[in-house]
């Protein structure tokens, strides 16, 4: 019983955490990219950040 009590709390861990990620384009998403090193951004990351932080075009309402 403990432990299925464990990996249910460790579940729903996982799944908080990860809702915490800033939405792609925002001043938050930005400011977390400048501290990540730019060799480990992907192609996407490099394109969003110019589209996004670089000429400030705002993500599209969805």
């Amino acid at each position: 019983m403990k432990k299925v009590l464990v990996l249910i709390c460790s579940a729903v861990a996982l799944v908080a955490l990860t809702a915490c990620e800033p939405k792609r384009g925002s001043d938050a998403w930005c400011e977390k990219m400048d501290k990540v090193p730019k060799g480990q951004w992907t192609l996407d990351d490099g394109r969003d950040y110019t589209k996004y932080c670089v000429f400030n075009q705002k993500p599209e309402e969805e």
